[in-house]
């Protein structure tokens, strides 16, 4: 009876083991089915209308759901939709802010006016010690960056931007390891929200705040946590997995001291020597957690490290002439599914990527590659062959 009972544990064990197989290919088919149905050439369009469909999305999911009728702002969709969704804007010559916009703002702006009574997205009660900290500063520096994104484009600081840019300087941190930066949310969960992340989101902000209007970066008040910021950044930059420098070299393009000529140069012989022989990159060679080996995702080229990796250089600086930025300028013109995405995955676990979970890198790619291009045109009018 026992060797029968354990060749039926022994049987079971194969089966639970062929299903998470069978599902793992048909994951894989349906992401390789996907990359079939590319447009003929990328459309700001089609991109607008993708992002706008996942906010309206990410707005009526209820994990999404916060306290006083606000939203949670996820690094993954949110928070590069307010980044890109001016651009596109502008690009088509529409006037109106479309309404996912018009509601994503409304909650950050109702968080931001009444912070003192607002409850953190996590807490410690139920998410674990530290959490409400976290979270706290996470939101606290991410409001800054879409208020500030969005005031770039008008030319203006609005005193809800000044608000909450207070509200991020308070929490930053004055001494030790992290001083400049803040405490982020950790669950280690690759690229957001990792012991790694705070830096990136440090670099966001910086990001955001270079060339801030109204002369904000002289203002004294702003200028000693500016400072302050930008040693963080420096002194942390080292130690930092390459998808965080990359975002430092977004950045330098509007603070140059962060970055001086030796950090660039080796910085951009990493980043072309990772480049594919299809003229993209991927995330896993960006940055690599330690479940990645477990996944053995294939280490395709996708639009997230594409368009961000596009995006630094070509705000750093680089020539359109160049042929590394030329070939990802390229690769993200041909990349754009036919739904107006550009696809990219977990680094944390696989997905079914045309799930509405499993599109949440997707969301982040179709931003940056969006962003990237628009860019690309401003520069000259796309790849250069």
């Amino acid at each position: 009876m026992k060797v029968r009972a354990l060749y039926l544990l022994l049987l079971l064990a194969i089966l639970v083991a062929g299903a998470g197989l069978w599902r793992a290919m048909r994951v894989h088919e349906t992401a390789t089915a996907s990359t079939r149905t590319f447009l003929a050439s990328w459309s700001p369009e089609a991109a607008a209308s993708y992002l706008d469909y996942r906010e309206d999305w990410w707005q009526s999911w209820p994990p999404a759901q916060k306290d006083h009728g606000t939203i949670c702002i996820s690094c993954h969709t949110v928070v590069p939709y307010a980044l890109v969704r001016p651009t596109l804007q502008q690009a088509s010559g529409h006037t109106e802010m479309p309404a996912a916009e018009k509601t994503m703002l409304s909650s950050v702006e109702k968080r931001v006016s009444q912070w003192p009574k607002m409850t953190p997205f996590y807490s410690d009660t139920a998410d674990g010690p530290g959490k409400t900290v976290e979270s706290h500063a996470t939101e606290a520096v991410l409001n800054a960056v879409i208020l500030a994104s969005e005031d770039d484009w008008q030319g203006h600081l609005r005193p809800i931007t000044r608000t909450a840019l207070d509200e991020a300087w308070a929490l930053q941190e004055r001494s030790g390891e992290k001083a400049g930066g803040w405490r982020w949310q950790d669950f280690d969960l690759a690229p957001w929200e990792s012991a790694e992340s705070g830096y990136q989101g440090a670099a966001m902000l910086a990001i955001a705040l270079g060339g801030a209007p109204d002369h904000y970066a002289v203002d004294p008040d702003a200028s000693k946590h500016l400072d302050l910021l930008q040693d963080y950044l420096r002194r942390g930059y080292r130690s930092q997995p390459l998808m965080s420098q990359v975002y430092v070299l977004w950045a330098s393009g509007r603070m140059p001291r962060l970055l001086d000529e030796a950090g660039r140069t080796k910085l951009l012989a990493e980043i072309r020597k990772l480049q594919h022989d299809d003229g993209g990159w991927a995330l896993s060679s960006l940055d690599k957690p330690k479940i990645w080996k477990r996944l053995e995702i294939p280490s395709a080229s996708d639009g997230c490290a594409t368009g961000l990796v596009v995006l630094a250089l070509e705000e750093a600086g680089m020539s359109r002439h160049d042929k590394m930025l030329a070939r990802g300028v390229e690769w993200l013109e041909q990349h754009q599914l036919k739904d107006g995405r550009w696809l990219a995955s977990s680094l944390n676990e696989s997905r079914d990527p045309n799930s509405e979970i499993g599109r949440f890198m997707s969301d982040a790619a179709t931003a940056y590659a969006a962003l990237a291009l628009e860019m690309a045109q401003r520069n000259g009018g796309g790849s250069v062959h």
